[in-house]
Parts: C-alpha cells; sequence; structure tokens
C-alpha cells in the first residue's frame, strides 16, 4: 500500500510539473501545497522557500485553494504521537520527539522520526564543535548518529519504501558520510519523485563540481529544474547563463519575488559589477526591510566601496534585527575589518562560526581578518575549513595562494593559485596572481602568457601590462616593453583622471630613455617632461632634458632610419589624454 501510494503521489507531481509557466495559478497551488507538507516534516527552509514563491504569485480565490492532504489509516493512526512529537520537535528536544515517534508506521511519522534522530546528532556534534574552535581539533567530531540512520534508510531504499521527503534524508546522510557519488544519485531520485521539494535540489547544488558533472545527470522536467539551474549556475560562476534563466522567470511571472532578486544581485557581486548588485540589493532592502538572508553579501560590496556610512547602518540595522544571526554576525565583522579592527573583526567571524560551524563565508573572512593580522597558520586552517564546505569558493583557494606566498612557498603559491583561475578564468585578479608565481619561479614564458591575458580579459588593478613590461626589459626586449608602457599609459589616461599610480612614473622614464636611444628627440623630450611631474623621476627626467638641448645643440637630428614602431600617442605630449581605449587583443586561445 505503502509503495502504491508513493507512487501514484510520484505520479501525480511528475504530470503537475512539466516545465512550463503557462498556468501560474496550478504553480501557485503546487507551491502552497509542498509548503505545507514541508512545515508538517519540519523542513522549515524548504517550507519558507515554497511560501516566498508563492507571495510572489497572484492570490487564489477561496474556491482554487489546494484541499489539505488526504489522510491514510497509517496517518490516523500516527496522529496523536505525530503530534505530541511535532510539538516537542519545534522546541528543538529532538530525542525527545524520536522517543515518541517510534514504532510508527505513516510516511509522515516515519520521516519526523528519522529526521528527528538525525539533527539530535548534528546538534551533538556541533555544540561539541563549539566548544572545540580551535583550528585542529575540528574534524574529530562526528554526528553518531549517521551510521545507524544510513542502514535503516538504505533498507527501506531497497524496498523502495521512501517517499521523496525519505530520500532526501538518505541523500543527506549519505553527503555527511562522504559517500557523494551515491548522495548524488539518491538526491536525484528524491527530484524525480518530488519535483516540488526545494532541499532536494539544493543538496544536489552543493554536490556538483563543474558543467560536465550537469550534463550526466537525469533530472526531471519540470518547472523547479529551471529554478535548480538558474542557481546552479550562479554557483558554477556561469553568470550569464544565470541570468538569463533568472530574468526569463520574471517574465514566467514571477518579477515579485524577493528571491529571484537576492539571487540577480549575488551573480552580480560574483561578476564583481558592484554597482548593479549595490542598486539591486538596495531594491531587495526597499521591498523586504527585515530581511537577513545575503546581507553578508551586501556588506561585502559596501566593504569593497569603502562606505563606512552605509555598511555601519545596515550592521546597526541588522543588529536590531536578529543580533545572533550568522549573517548579522558577518555584517558586523566587515564593519570592524572596515575601520581596520581585525582583532574584533575576527571575533565576530569566530562568533559567526559558532553560530554555524558550516558557514562559508565565515571561514574565508576570518582567514583575511587573520592574514590582516599576519597570522598566517591561523588563516590557513580557515582557509582550508572553507574549501572543506565548498570546493568552489574561489576567495579561499586565493586566500591560500596569498598565505603561502607571504610564507615564500611558491609552489604551493601555484597551485592554489591555479585552482581559483579553474574557478575564475576571466577574473584578472588570479592571472596576475599566478603570473607572479610563475615569474618567481623563473618560467617567464608561462608568466607571459598570463599578464597578457590578464590584460585581454579586463584588467581590475591596472598591474598586468607593467608586470609584462618588466618582463620584456628582463628579456632585453626593449621594443615589446616599450608597446606595454604605451599602452599602459593610454589605459591608465583613458580612464578620465589618473588614478594615483607609482608606476605612472616607471612607464614614462622607461619610455624617455627608449627614444632617446632610437634618437628619437621629440618623443624622447615628452616623455622626459612628463617624468618631470613626478616626484621619483624629476631629476633623471631633467638630466635627460639636458641631453637632448646639448644633442640638438651639436646639431644631431632626429633620427628616421631608426626602425622604431611604438610611438607615444600625440595627445599624451600635449596636456590632454586621450579617450580612446586600446582593444584588449584577443587571445582566448592562450591559457595558462
Amino acid at each position: 500500500a505503502v509503495i502504491g501510494r508513493a507512487g501514484a503521489m510520484a505520479a501525480a507531481m511528475v504530470a503537475a510539473g512539466a516545465a512550463d509557466f503557462s498556468d501560474l495559478r496550478e504553480i501557485k497551488k503546487q507551491l502552497l501545497s509542498v509548503a505545507e507538507r514541508s512545515r508538517e516534516r519540519g523542513l522549515q527552509h524548504s517550507g519558507k522557500w515554497a511560501a516566498e514563491l508563492a507571495f510572489a504569485l497572484e492570490p487564489l480565490p477561496l474556491s482554487e485553494l489546494p484541499p489539505p492532504p488526504a489522510l491514510t489509516e497509517e496517518d490516523a493512526r500516527d496522529l496523536d504521537a505525530y503530534t505530541l512529537a511535532k510539538s516537542y520537535f519545534d522546541l528543538k528536544e529532538y530525542d525527545r520527539a524520536a522517543y515518541f515517534l517510534q514504532g510508527c508506521k505513516s510516511q509522515k511519522a516515519y520521516f519526523l522520526y528519522m529526521y528527528s534522530r538525525y539533527l539530535s546528532g548534528e546538534k551533538k556534534k556541533d555544540d561539541e564543535t563549539v566548544d572545540s574552535l580551535g583550528p585542529l581539533e575540528k574534524g574529530q567530531v562526528k554526528n553518531e548518529a549517521l551510521r545507524e540512520l544510513r542502514v535503516e534508510l538504505s533498507k527501506k531504499h531497497k524496498a523502495q519504501e521512501l517517499d521523496g521527503f525519505g530520500l532526501y534524508l538518505y541523500g543527506v546522510v549519505l553527503r555527511k558520510l562522504d559517500l557523494v557519488k551515491e548522495a548524488i544519485d539518491v538526491f536525484v531520485e528524491a527530484a524525480h519523485v518530488l519535483p516540488l521539494h526545494w532541499g532536494a535540489w539544493l543538496e544536489l547544488c552543493n554536490l556538483i563540481t563543474d558543467k560536465e558533472m550537469l550534463k550526466f545527470l537525469s533530472l526531471p522536467d519540470t518547472w523547479m529544474k529551471e529554478f535548480f539551474l538558474a542557481h546552479i549556475y550562479t554557483e558554477l560562476q556561469l553568470i550569464e547563463e544565470a541570468l538569463q534563466k533568472y530574468q526569463s522567470l520574471i517574465d514566467a511571472g514571477f518579477s515579485k519575488s524577493t528571491y529571484i532578486i537576492s539571487q540577480i544581485a549575488v551573480a552580480y557581486h560574483n561578476i564583481r559589477d558592484i554597482d548593479k548588485a549595490l542598486s539591486i540589493f538596495n531594491e531587495l532592502r526597499k521591498q523586504d526591510p527585515y530581511r537577513i538572508e545575503n546581507m553578508d553579501t551586501f556588506s561585502n560590496l559596501l566593504y569593497v566601496r569603502s562606505m563606512k556610512p552605509e555598511l555601519s547602518y545596515l550592521a546597526h540595522n541588522l543588529c536590531e534585527i536578529d543580533k545572533y544571526r550568522v549573517e548579522t554576525c558577518c555584517v558586523i565583522g566587515n564593519y570592524y575589518s572596515l575601520r581596520s579592527q581585525h582583532e574584533k573583526a575576527a571575533l565576530y567571524f569566530q562568533r559567526a562560526l559558532k553560530l554555524n560551524p558550516r558557514y562559508l563565508g565565515a571561514w574565508t573572512l576570518m582567514g583575511h581578518e587573520y592574514m590582516e593580522m599576519k597570522n598566517t597558520s591561523a588563516a590557513i586552517q580557515a582557509y582550508r575549513h572553507a574549501i572543506e564546505v565548498n570546493k568552489r569558493d574561489y576567495r579561499a583557494w586565493y586566500g591560500l595562494g596569498q598565505t603561502y606566498e607571504i610564507l615564500k612557498m611558491p609552489f604551493y603559491c601555484l597551485y592554489y593559485y591555479r585552482r581559483a583561475h579553474q574557478l575564475r578564468p576571466n577574473d584578472s585578479r588570479m592571472l596576475v596572481a599566478l603570473g607572479e608565481c610563475y615569474e618567481k619561479l623563473n618560467q617567464l614564458v608561462e608568466a607571459k602568457k598570463c599578464y597578457w591575458r590578464a590584460y585581454a580579459v579586463g584588467d581590475v588593478e591596472k598591474m598586468a601590462l607593467v608586470k609584462l613590461a618588466k618582463l620584456h626589459e628582463q628579456l632585453n626586449e626593449s621594443e615589446q616593453a616599450a608597446q606595454c608602457y604605451i599602452k599602459y599609459i593610454q589605459d591608465i589616461y583613458s580612464c578620465g583622471e589618473v588614478v594615483e599610480h607609482l608606476e605612472v612614473s616607471t612607464a614614462f622614464r622607461y619610455l624617455a630613455q627608449y627614444y632617446f636611444k632610437c634618437k628619437l628627440w621629440d618623443e624622447a623630450s615628452a616623455c622626459a617632461q612628463k617624468c618631470c611631474a613626478f616626484n621619483d623621476t624629476r631629476e633623471e627626467g631633467k638630466a635627460l632634458l639636458r641631453q637632448i638641448l646639448q644633442l640638438r645643440n651639436q646639431g644631431e637630428t632626429s633620427s628616421t632610419d631608426v626602425a622604431a614602431p611604438f610611438f607615444l600617442p600625440a595627445s599624451l605630449s600635449a596636456s590632454n589624454t586621450p579617450t580612446r581605449r586600446v582593444s584588449p587583443l584577443n587571445l582566448s586561445s592562450v591559457t595558462p
């Protein structure tokens, strides 16, 4: 009877969930129904997700509201025990809930029984972890209940007696025991049996490491798959695809969904489109002023922009709403970090981890704080924890690269920067870091490739060309060095204002000497005059101008037969600045 019921329910769910958004009323009914069923089983986050999405759709008239789930004979028998146990479960008395659910046969009561046992083990593990949050003790604390749960659930699984929620729990247990391949199979099965349960999709997201893995999954063809794909694309840094998916979901009728708006903001944060991300987050705060989720990401953006008043306001605001939420602690940590109070910041990130030891952002941010405090061993431990939680966190890989750079261990550096680069192939910072590494290891050809590629993908810090020029200088390739310095100067001046760049003077000094050697007096004196504007090159500039004047007086004419293919743009020799930016070379084929 159990199998028959689960099968019929699955068939109904799959039929209801074909991947099309033409009937939004039907989708709303499904969301309200699954939100209620998730809450009955204590799956608060899945329930909340479905409820938020349902709220974004038009309200249903009374006649169309979904009926409560029909009760079976077994449900009626277990009703008293379930009602009592659920009240204990809601008060986080998991062992007590499990005790009263022993021997229950209905799907709902059985799930709550197993889930209570799982959460009891997790709570005990977390309590022990909190007592020993020193970086070295972690890993020794285990959830003791997992092995027993796996044995019992696998028997039920073989007998095909698990419904969609039961399969989800079985998958979670397998993942916790590091049986990733088995867990993925079970989560895919759970998504087929109960496509509307967001928890199973989300768990699947955390286990997929690249696009190739995604291709080989046989997922149910339901509208929920679109939400899953948008989420996984964001996680895998395939931001263009993610934004397209979210746009199509908005067009389909979910324009009021705060979940989608927040995901779009996170996507823009991931591609470092800071202005766009900030404006979306500000819009989100107007729509949902008491929201705490994703606010740590918002605070990262405010931190990068050094917006102290806004970050201070956000920290105070979240403190008033709920001061013991992980995100709140991270926001406060960011605020103190921006004020250079690194010990205080680290303290708040530690507090966040006591509230949730599996919270990725806090581990990474704590690593950054330890770096600021020059405590490299603690930083390494923190970054390693971040990677344990999520292998796709490029910031943790990059952080590890930086710590080993400080420790002067370039081979280690290279490994970690490579991993960061694989996760963010178009991020110039990873490429510049890789180039510096290759330079230290004297692999200059590789270093040159990295710097070129960093320039081609759009150099954020505008340092790639200078580093490339210096490499050419080292290798006595003066023409290429001059070309790089010219491109660098054009880039800096095309910003409209000359940023405080130390290397501008270096570039002018090199070009002045280069043109001088080529006997191009006009270009040489233009560059030498520019040198006079900078403190560190003023004397050299004046000396060079004197030399040029001397040679001119002696009748030396400007050379025309010396091959000098690169000239400083005429606009630079005057006081105005060029506006045309040199288009980056197409180096998509060159990968380090």
